[in-house]
């Protein structure tokens, strides 16, 4: 076993406390907190949020979406939320706006940052819907807190992303690729070998996690399964 800094980072979705105990109890490192998976995963409310921090100890990183899609919507409406959120302790963010031709919102995202004033994000898989993936990474570069991209590599998934995630796993020296790849979106154990032998170093899952659907609470065996295979 290498030293804790060097393990790779298991980073589950949680939709309640239940959820949440469930996967700090498996060993995730940080949970994605979200609400309504039917339309891929909106902001959680205040008070969801709350009861989840006060149930478990890892960092949360907090979805700030509220439609299903890549536009931003009612950019007012997100900024009302982020308040609320940091207001209420939240310190990592998860977000990712598109304009209709596949551009970054960069309004949206700027106008949400200002708010969060230097906590952590992570741009989530709006990247892989993006005209120009290595576009939007030097258009985002300089932005505060940006560091970590949710990306599967596709639209469609792991399976045919695996190419272009180890491609891009390969140029974090570059303008653009310092933040962490954290690679979700149809994610199997399968897919490990060929990821961590490309140097990925970080994990989302959502459904490997629940065994029994999203109508079932995550699985802390299943959870499990995962970090004895990161760790191994």
């Amino acid at each position: 076993m290498g030293s804790m800094s060097n393990r790779a980072v298991l980073e589950v979705i949680a939709l309640d406390e239940e959820d949440a105990v469930a996967a700090q109890t498996g060993g995730a490192d940080r949970l994605e907190l979200v609400t309504d998976m039917a339309a891929d995963g909106l902001t959680p409310s205040t008070a969801s949020f709350a009861a989840i921090r006060a149930a478990v100890d890892i960092p949360l990183r907090v979805m700030l979406r509220l439609t299903d899609g890549f536009a931003a919507g009612d950019v007012d409406a997100l900024v009302g939320r982020a308040q609320e959120l940091r207001a209420a302790g939240a310190d990592e963010f998860v977000l990712g706006f598109l304009t209709p031709d596949g551009e970054p919102d960069l309004v949206a995202v700027e106008r949400l940052i200002a708010v969060l004033d230097g906590c952590r994000w992570t741009f989530h898989r709006a990247i892989d819907r993006a005209a120009d993936r290595d576009g939007l990474r030097k258009r985002l570069a300089d932005l505060p807190g940006l560091d970590t991209y949710l990306t599967a590599g596709s639209p469609t998934g792991v399976d045919d992303g695996l190419a272009t995630l180890t491609a891009e796993a390969a140029r974090t020296r570059e303008p653009g690729y310092e933040p962490q790849i954290l690679v979700g979106g149809g994610l199997r154990l399968d897919h490990l070998p060929t990821l961590r032998a490309a140097g990925l170093t970080a994990f989302h899952i959502g459904g490997a996690a629940r065994p029994h659907g999203w109508a079932a609470p995550v699985s802390p065996d299943a959870v499990h399964t995962w970090r004895q295979a990161l760790d191994a």
